[in-house]
């Protein structure tokens, strides 16, 4: 028995050491767009959005499964090996792209740190300070800390999201109803308005810029190869938490707004429209879920377009590597979280309509990413006997169709009948 116990307490120091970088990639997803994606889905279409959450829990561990999966085998960046395999040229691109999509990203962020501290009564000059100051802040903790102390932070960060669970129990939704909608579509699901969320949906949900940091930051932490098993289980893991919060956030915000046949404009107004129906607790809980979601946005994405940068242009990109060694990395880190809170320092900077676009504009990329993914995991020159099997390279390319078809379709219907 004691040995059991002891193989047992073996297997789960293990996991918490190779634990990390697919649960803050994952979690990270539930940014300060996200929040606000979430919240007007909830808001508007009820819980007719939850349909999809089954299908891009699978499809979001299974990114984060082949992006492990490359970078522990290939010890590279996802970045790295197409500037490698596909030019230049490509490199540029992509990173072009994917630049505007992050920048995007970081402006909303930084657009829900804000409208957080409005929440809670902060004037605009306290405003102003408190945005500096976290700048500085975020600015020393990436600089001065190794990877091994911001994965830590990341992960600590993490158990404030748990203010979405006790929001949606204090709303008193219809629990037997929003489990319902994640196998059956309601009504409001196959309203064209909704497939037309759902690109922001997904866009959100699986980044672009979690596909680049999941291999990045997995990079970095340098893990043998005998611990792939165990970063898979962690990918499927870090999805599941990751659409648990989704759901909550979802089941609050519909309980709450959509039952009341209540207009949401903005997703920053979720934690004061709730606070009715949920309390002032549970909404304060909500207000600090979105800040603490801003934040996290800020760093991961920001890091994701560093390590990026480093990776497609052969520059040294790392968090254990100093400033001396790192320059371009953190000088483009700084730059970036620094003209994010400039421009949503404008009080006619609306969150919600840069959120709304760059969420679109995730979702039509991904496909483009999909694409990197799979030949590359598929590559035998690359991932020798690790390369992925036809069952998860048809379920990846069967996705990337589903999005690319649904992002065509809203393309199209935006155009002609709106």
């Amino acid at each position: 028995m004691k040995s059991f116990f002891k193989r047992i307490n073996k297997k789960l120091l293990l996991i918490i050491a190779v634990a990390g970088p697919s649960i803050v990639t994952t979690m990270a997803g539930n940014d300060g767009g996200g929040v606000i994606t979430y919240s007007l889905a909830g808001a508007k279409f009820g819980f007719g959005l939850l349909i999809l959450l089954p299908f891009l829990t699978l499809i979001y561990g299974l990114t984060q499964e082949i992006g492990s999966r490359i970078a522990i085998v290939s010890g590279r960046g996802l970045a790295d090996l197409i500037r490698e395999r596909y030019g230049v040229r490509t490199a540029v691109t992509v990173f072009a792209l994917f630049f505007i999509a992050n920048t995007g990203t970081l402006i909303t962020n930084a657009a829900v740190i804000k409208s957080s501290l409005a929440l809670f009564g902060v004037s605009q000059l306290w405003i102003t300070i408190t945005c500096i100051v976290i700048v500085i802040l975020v600015s020393f903790m990436v600089t001065r800390f190794d990877y091994k102390t911001n994965q830590r932070i990341f992960l600590a960060s993490m158990f404030l999201y748990v203010a979405y669970a006790i929001s949606a129990v204090n709303v008193k939704p219809d629990w037997k109803a929003a489990f319902g909608a994640l196998v059956w579509p309601t009504p409001a699901s196959l309203h064209p308005a909704a497939i037309i969320a759902s690109i922001a949906f997904i866009g959100t949900t699986i980044t672009p810029w979690g596909q680049f940091f999941i291999q990045s930051f997995m990079k970095d932490k340098k893990l043998p190869l005998e611990h792939l098993p165990i970063s898979r289980f962690e990918a499927y893991f870090g999805a599941f938490i990751s659409n648990l919060c989704t759901f909550f956030i979802i089941v609050a915000t519909s309980a709450a707004l959509y039952d009341n046949h209540i207009i949401l404009e903005t997703g920053e107004q979720a934690a004061l429209a709730i606070e009715p129906f949920a309390g002032k607790f549970a909404s304060a809980l909500f207000g600090v879920g979105f800040l603490n979601a801003g934040i996290i946005g800020i760093i991961i994405v920001g890091l994701s377009t560093s390590y990026a940068f480093t990776e497609f242009f052969g520059f040294e990109g790392t968090l254990d590597v100093g400033y001396a060694k790192g320059k371009n990395f953190y000088k483009l880190f700084y730059v970036q979280i620094i003209i994010a809170f400039i421009i949503v320092l404008f009080p006619s900077i609306s969150a919600f309509k840069i959120a709304a676009f760059t969420q679109s504009f995730n979702g039509i990329l991904l496909p483009f990413i999909f694409y990197y993914l799979i030949r590359l995991s598929s590559d035998k020159g690359l991932m020798s006997n690790h390369s992925i099997d036809p069952v998860r390279r048809f379920l990846l390319s069967l996705s990337a169709v589903l999005i690319a078809s649904a992002s065509i379709f809203s393309i199209i219907y935006s155009i002609f009948y709106i």
